[in-house]
């Protein structure tokens, strides 16, 4: 009988392309997935990794059988999550991504409340970006993902993923406090025209976003700074370097040298919980998703006041976003 373990080793070479590839996405060693495949071989009497240059190559005895062996673990898959929701209870291990800002201003919350009702379930949480979190889900990676997309650029899902829409966030302009803007209660896009912009990383969804939104409204992006995390950008256009687009959620102390003003129209992105349909039935994937949406601020945020601004020691003006039940 071919044992379930190996199966999943040969898939895991097969998406991902090399030994390595595999055992980092399985978390075992490569020297671990090679004698999963050694055994595999013996037992199917058949060659199924060629040595090519650096590489490996899958023969056609092993793509064959790397075919049966996807099925067969989306059917163990499927009766895994059936006989957990026969039992009707949360248990099992939950292994959750977020992208980082829903990662720090949603999960640390939803976790403590899912430990708190379900203290036998066994949770994991990952920082991804997005489309590394789409295929980790459509893999089997990864059980849960917290996704975003933009309402003026969404995001095309592969088959068999099912996703539950949470709340919408809402984008704001950061300028320096003595911008000649930063008193205004609205601006339009149009106006920031001939403004330097701090960015993400080019390739990461924010930097294509933010790009793709500048052009859309006729604006040529000139890009003055790159830097991945929001309180970096922040602290680059309070120094006078350019100007940012910065999402509400995960937002916590803005500096007193820096003002967010609301744009119109609103840039929003849409944050949504992604799961494989073949794996709906999990009472844990219910109960996650059920606490993500009682959790998730109203969607669109309520717009963050500027005055009066309540300093703490350090001189930085806080700003508290609005929360269920604050």
């Amino acid at each position: 009988m071919l044992d379930l373990h190996r199966l999943k080793a040969l898939h895991a070479v097969a998406v991902y392309g090399s030994v390595g590839a595999a055992a980092e996405a399985l978390m075992v060693t490569p020297s671990a997935i090679s004698q999963q495949i050694a055994k595999l071989e013996r037992e199917t009497g058949s060659t199924l990794i060629e040595r090519s240059g650096r590489g490996v190559k899958l023969t056609d005895a092993a793509g064959l059988l790397a075919e049966h062996a996807e099925r067969i673990l989306a059917l163990v898959e499927m009766a895994e999550a059936d006989f957990e929701a026969l039992r009707g209870t949360v248990v099992g291990r939950l292994s959750i991504a977020a992208f980082p800002t829903a990662a720090r201003g949603l999960l640390p919350a939803a976790l403590k409340e899912l430990k708190r009702r379900h203290p036998e379930l066994d949770l994991m949480l990952y920082e991804r970006e997005p489309e590394r979190q789409v295929r980790e889900v459509a893999r089997g990676e990864l059980d849960l993902a917290l996704v975003q997309d933009w309402l003026n650029r969404p995001m095309a899902l592969p088959e068999g993923l099912s996703r539950a829409p949470l709340f919408d966030d809402v984008v704001d302009v950061v300028l320096p406090a003595d911008h000649p803007l930063a008193g205004r209660r609205e601006i339009d896009l149009a106006e920031l025209s001939g403004e330097r912009w701090i960015s993400s990383s080019p390739g990461t969804v924010c930097h294509d976003w933010l790009v793709f939104t500048l052009r859309t409204a006729s604006l040529e992006p000139e890009i003055s700074c790159v830097a991945d995390e929001y309180a970096t950008q922040i602290a680059l256009v309070g120094a006078e370097h350019g100007c940012a687009l910065v999402p509400r959620l995960g937002r916590d102390v803005l500096p007193a040298d820096v003002r967010t003003v609301p744009l119109l129209p609103r840039p929003t992105r849409r944050i949504f919980a992604l799961w494989r349909t073949d794996a709906a039935r999990r009472p844990a994937i219910r109960a996650a998703v059920d606490v993500l949406r009682q959790l998730s601020p109203p969607s669109g945020l309520m717009p963050i006041s500027q005055e009066p601004q309540e300093s703490d020691e350090s001189g930085m003006a806080r700003h508290v976003l609005s929360r269920p039940g604050q």
